[in-house]
């Protein structure tokens, strides 16, 4: 058995997380929003460890994946029920004291259920037919996350599936024609589907100067920002564009331009490092993976971080339409933070009974804590 800890991936981690605590604190005199995310921080990790000692083999029975995934419909089908509407999308249920977003938790149910689907047919995967019962699954959780609506949640769960989907073995006869479906659904959603303010974000990425002071506003404050960090950053706390209000939402879905504006290229540089080395460790254990619903559900995880990255990246540096995403270990948001380490924990739970030669690799790369 494995240990507990893979310090690599807990040393790549700490300064995301610190990263994102120093830019969620760093402004205003109201630090209501960093003593939440503590909380939730430490909620996460408890979350991380417990799921880190459970013996997740029984994932692999189709009526215990299956139950799960109905449970997540069910879940995001109350939210048009019992949602608290906030800035006009049914995303949240109000608890009181803190909201819980389902569409976060979902992400990862898609991730399993994908994983349990191809690992049974891997051999066959060849077959038209399992693209379009796997993408069923996802188009289920999809469209209960887009009519919300939730568009940035939703993409990602399309990015899931596309990236799973990859590495399943499709062949590119299939790769083309699940492209062509994609663009088809794209145009029947921007005809019937999309809420206008939704089509002035995807013509503010075509076009993002062509309306500053309207719908193009935060991705040009956002790129100014990001421009302004230059080489060393502006320093802790003298982000001038978060600090006069010019960027809005600079502790969530704007996070890595405030965060850039302050650190600069070198504080970015070591972001992305630090990114890479968690997306590699996950990658490592999907490879060596007990079976092929191990090793599919790591990709699966690395997939849905990769896309929150990219897609938040893209929208700060204005290369991407504004959707509201968060950035994985830096936004603050108790569901997606507490999302993130479950998956984690799931993950390292696997680890511990992963083939000999991960140990292996574990054992002459870095010290394991038994």
């Amino acid at each position: 058995m494995l240990g507990v800890f893979d310090w690599v991936m807990v040393f790549s981690i700490l300064p995301i997380v610190v990263a994102g605590f120093a830019t969620i604190s760093s402004f205003g005199t109201e630090n209501e929003l960093f003593h939440k995310q503590i909380v939730w921080l430490g909620f996460s990790l408890f979350v991380f460890l417990l799921f880190s000692f459970i013996d997740w083999r029984f994932l692999r029975e189709t009526r215990v994946v299956v139950g799960i995934f109905f449970t997540t419909v069910v879940l995001l089908l109350l939210l048009f029920i019992f949602a608290t509407v906030t800035q006009g999308a049914r995303s949240w249920f109000d608890l009181g004291s803190f909201s819980f977003q389902p569409s976060d938790p979902a992400k990862l149910i898609l991730i399993l259920i994908l994983a349990k689907y191809f690992s049974r047919r891997h051999i066959e995967i060849a077959n038209f037919r399992h693209i379009l019962v796997s993408g069923l699954y996802a188009f289920i959780l999809f469209v209960l996350v887009l009519l919300q609506p939730d568009f940035g949640s939703a993409i990602i769960m399309f990015l899931i599936w596309l990236g799973m989907i990859l590495v399943s073995g499709i062949s590119k006869k299939h790769l083309f024609l699940v492209f062509a479906v994609g663009i088809l659904t794209f145009a029947g959603l921007w005809s019937f589907a999309f809420k206008e303010y939704q089509k002035d974000r995807v013509r503010t990425f075509l076009n993002p100067l062509a309306d500053i002071h309207g719908a193009g506003y935060n991705a040009f404050q956002s790129t100014v920002a990001v421009g302004s960090g230059g080489f060393l950053g502006k320093g802790f706390g003298y982000g001038t564009q978060s600090r006069l209000k010019f960027l809005p939402e600079y502790e969530t879905d704007f996070v890595f331009a405030a965060f850039a504006e302050e650190w600069g290229f070198v504080g970015v540089t070591i972001l992305f490092i630090s990114y890479g080395i968690f997306i590699w460790r996950v990658i490592l254990y999907g490879r060596f993976g007990a079976t092929n619903f191990e090793s599919l559900f790591c990709l699966g995880y690395a997939f849905f971080i990769m896309s929150h990255i990219t897609i938040h990246v893209g929208i700060n540096i204005g290369l991407l339409p504004v959707t509201g995403t968060t950035l994985p270990l830096m936004s603050y948001g108790g569901s997606h933070l507490v999302t993130v380490f479950a998956g984690l924990g799931i993950i390292n739970g696997m680890r511990r009974y992963a083939r000999s030669d991960l140990r292996v690799i574990s054992e002459k790369e870095v010290p394991i804590i038994s």
